[in-house]
């Protein structure tokens, strides 16, 4: 995984070096942190975000759980996103924006008028589970659940939610497993530790409820819209354990994961222990709206302007000439 050369933070550019917070950051000491995950893909028409607009309106939305002021514009943030790309002139990236309470003092509430910080940071980040997204992920169902309902709002995508997710995933990591399958308390099906799932059975595609303490997930949407485009019949309702068990697909996703098939559950081949057919068509279909061969016409993509990379790539030789 290798970052850019800079950052946008609090409003400005900085190298990556330069962009630093406090020790005493309330985020670092109570997870008050929100975020978001974005994928740039590279396009025949250039570099493209997949749904900018949907991830910062969902970063808001996380904010305002937290009563975190975000201090900026969700057009702000969509512009910053974009000039990010341009200036460290990347063709795909994973995006990262995240605001977060700084230092402001060590209670557990923050001081009044306490510092928030909003940073966006880029990434080249390849297949989040490697080759599995090709041939399969091996995953167990985890001893771990998610939070019972009206715990932590599960929706926000908040810092603090994600040591669910480490337990989860570390447990998998000790057993060999590429990841780990939560259930909600109510021991019935919820989501991995960092990505939705959906089952396929009888030629239906099953997946949880947003109400199984799961993250709405945005690429779990995207999904569940293509499915219907191609015609399959989508489901969301409560499921069991046993689904993992005796169904004929399993599949996870998210915008590090995508779209990726698991072969096996608790070392329980899936259906023939191969990624199946409606996770290939579902695949094939999600790719493609990157290299063309699937219509934008649900305007998913937005483009970096041309625009950008040159007015921000001048900017960031200029400072390396000064540096």
């Amino acid at each position: 995984m290798n970052q850019a050369s800079h950052v946008w933070h609090n409003g400005q550019f900085k190298p990556w070096e330069e962009a630093t917070v406090h020790v005493s950051a309330h985020a670092l000491h109570y997870g008050s942190s929100v975020f978001e995950g974005e994928r740039v893909y590279a396009t025949p028409q250039g570099p493209a975000f997949f749904r900018l607009a949907e991830h910062t309106a969902r970063l808001f939305e996380s904010a305002r759980m937290y009563e975190i002021d975000i201090g900026y514009s969700e057009e702000e943030i969509n512009t910053a996103c974009l000039e990010l790309v341009a200036l460290n002139r990347m063709r795909s990236a994973y995006v990262r924006p995240i605001a977060f309470r700084g230092a402001a003092g060590l209670g557990v509430l923050p001081d009044a008028g306490s510092p928030v910080d909003v940073s966006i940071l880029a990434l080249d980040w390849g297949a989040y589970l490697g080759e599995a997204i090709e041939h399969g992920a091996d995953v167990c169902v985890s001893s771990w659940n998610r939070p019972a309902a009206n715990t932590t709002p599960t929706w926000a995508k908040a810092g603090g939610n994600y040591l669910s997710s480490q337990l989860i995933g570390f447990e998998a990591r000790r057993g060999g497993y590429h990841e780990g399958i939560a259930l909600g308390t109510n021991g019935l099906l919820s989501e991995g530790a960092g990505e939705n799932l959906f089952v396929v059975r009888k030629g239906r595609l099953l997946t949880p409820t947003t109400s199984a303490g799961i993250l709405a997930g945005i690429t779990r949407d995207t999904v569940i819209t293509l499915a219907r485009d191609l015609g399959y019949k989508v489901e969301e309702h409560d499921l069991p354990r046993e689904a993992l068990y005796t169904s004929d697909e399993v599949f996870l996703t998210g915008t590090a994961a995508e779209i990726t098939p698991v072969r096996s559950v608790d070392r329980k081949p899936v259906g023939t222990g191969k990624p199946g057919p409606m996770t290939r068509a579902l695949q094939k279909a999600f790719f493609g709206l990157f290299d063309g061969s699937t219509a934008d016409t649900h305007n998913w993509l937005s483009y970096v302007p041309s625009g950008f990379n040159a007015r921000y790539g001048q900017m960031h030789v200029r400072s390396e000439a000064v540096a």
